[in-house]
């Protein structure tokens, strides 16, 4: 299975208060060189397992000299380690009464129209308000085929991406759809909106994703690195409007946060991408042009990413079919700002 771009809303009416991380720093001693990270930390962490540990190195929560590593790392005497703690979670899914937007249901899957906002699974720092959680409380029975935490998910949106994404019910179905992802015979269309005007009608991004040097939540493209895989995405200039380009981007591959990454690599990162465009939040002012005006509305709190469009086969007649997503109202408003203020120029 592949992720299409990586990892909220509660149904509680009270905010939950997350403790800051808890972290541990080590010397590495002689009686340690040569071991793998993973099962050093298992002996100097009490109270926690090595798959426990393992999985926390793999989502880069371990730094040796202040390089994120992999859990394989062997480590040298004198090495500086700094590690933050799993936190403490559970592998079931706490159903949530969320509303969804259906697009699409039948026996062996549905189709949901994610809203900006909400994780796909619960991760780390993310338990609740998730679209497992609502997924859990809507229906009686989801594929468990990705593991407890993932009931039905066959592929992902990050977090502050919206639109459509699959869900199986059976394992059968969940089966045959991951098949059509890995051999790249799903086509998705995105709607993005760009800082800066691309200087292209259409064309393709090969450059290899990997993991980024030292910002651990974000990916790079990186060439000839061992976390790198290749990328793919082909795209088209839908409009360009003043200083912004609206885009429709095919990815091939479905790499993490890859047209996020893509699209910056050009010189023009997808506007508010906190990750890659270094902003999260555009107000009327600034999208006219106008820079920073005191009290001017915000317009745009998310990154402008959108899977707008998906076509697969029917897992079971075979048949096509298209799913499709409306462009959300945020999305809609910002648009319709940046080119009425481009009018009126």
């Amino acid at each position: 299975m592949s992720s299409d771009e990586s990892e909220s809303q509660s149904s509680s009416d009270e905010t939950e208060l997350h403790e800051p991380p808890v972290t541990r720093e080590f010397t590495i001693p002689e009686s340690a060189a040569g071991q793998r990270i993973d099962l050093f930390l298992t002996a100097a962490c009490d109270g926690y397992s090595r798959s426990q540990i393992r999985q926390a190195v793999q989502n880069d929560q371990a730094e040796v000299d202040g390089r994120v590593i992999r859990p394989s790392f062997r480590v040298r005497a004198g090495q500086q380690v700094r590690f933050q703690l799993p936190e403490e979670f559970s592998d079931e899914v706490i159903p949530e009464n969320i509303p969804l937007d259906l697009l699409y249901e039948d026996d062996g899957f549905v189709v949901v129209n994610k809203p900006p906002g909400m994780v796909v699974h619960p991760a780390r720092g993310n338990w609740k308000g998730t679209l497992t959680s609502a997924l859990a409380y809507r229906f009686q029975s989801l594929s468990d085929v990705g593991g407890p935490t993932r009931p039905g998910i066959v592929h992902r949106l990050d977090r502050d991406t919206s639109g459509v994404i699959v869900v199986a019910k059976t394992n059968a179905v969940h089966m045959a759809l991951a098949e059509q992802w890995h051999d790249r015979l799903v086509e998705k269309e995105y709607l993005a909106i760009t800082v800066g005007r691309i200087d292209r009608d259409r064309d393709v991004i090969d450059a290899p994703i990997g993991r980024h040097p030292y910002q651990r939540d974000k990916m790079a493209i990186r060439e000839n690195h061992s976390t790198s895989k290749p990328a793919s995405t082909f795209f088209e200039v839908e409009d360009r409007i003043s200083r912004f380009s609206i885009v429709r981007a095919f990815p091939k591959t479905g790499r993490t946060h890859q047209i996020r990454v893509h699209l910056a690599h050009l010189g023009c990162p997808i506007l508010c991408d906190r990750l890659y465009a270094g902003h999260a939040v555009a107000d009327e002012a600034w999208l006219e042009g106008k820079g920073s005006v005191e009290g001017s509305p915000v317009v745009l709190t998310r990154q402008a990413l959108h899977a707008r469009r998906l076509k697969l086969r029917h897992p079971q007649s075979g048949a096509w079919m298209t799913f499709e997503a409306p462009v959300p109202d945020d999305l809609d408003s910002t648009i319709k700002t940046i080119r009425k203020a481009s009018q009126s120029r």
